[in-house]
């Protein structure tokens, strides 16, 4: 049974990266999609709506997608007053603690309160209330679940890995805040 949950974790793990990774592109698209609307703007006096609403939503998916990915590697806004001085094993109980009963609640009640607010959106098929915007508003509302859902999939993989003691890989070594243990293989 280890080896299966362990396996089971790493899965998670690898999806997680896997969506931070690939979202991680989305910042570099704003850049260029930014720069393009300036120079559209000033050189040839030409703007586009759609370019820039395209630019929000790269925002609202970069930050929506991201944040799993953001958390796992432990490189999330943390209020570390006196967390740095426990021992690990305080430490993991206090990330599991606040797992289970902060940051659950929180995923399930946006999950609660979004579902109507993103179905109504798509049965409507929303779209941008800007002449020449983009058709797709249900698209970026529908960022409003993916957030609880992809934060649920990492809360899941950090549990298990607490409770059956599976050591989670060390992903970024960039980061030295990181205080999980490479896992052997």
């Amino acid at each position: 049974m280890t080896l299966s949950m362990h396996s089971f974790v790493s899965g998670l793990q690898a999806f997680t990266t896997f969506m931070g990774k690939t979202c991680r592109w989305f910042s570099l698209l704003m850049v260029i999609l930014t720069c393009l609307v300036v120079l559209f703007r000033y050189a040839f006096d030409y703007s586009s709506v759609a370019m820039q609403e395209t630019v929000m939503y790269l925002h609202a998916a970069l930050f929506m997608f991201g944040s799993a990915y953001t958390w796992q590697q432990q490189a999330h806004v943390r209020v570390d007053v006196l967390y740095h001085k426990w021992s690990p094993a305080i430490q993991q109980r206090i990330d599991l603690f606040g797992t289970l009963f902060l940051l659950l609640p929180t995923c399930l009640f946006l999950l609660y309160i979004g579902w109507d607010y993103v179905t109504i959106a798509w049965a409507n098929g929303e779209k941008s209330h800007e002449t020449g915007g983009l058709p797709f508003v249900y698209l970026l509302k529908s960022l409003i679940l993916a957030l609880p859902v992809l934060l649920l999939i990492q809360a899941l993989s950090n549990v298990l890995a607490s409770v059956f003691g599976i050591p989670l890989a060390k992903t970024s070594s960039s980061n030295p805040h990181t205080t999980l243990e490479g896992a052997s293989s």
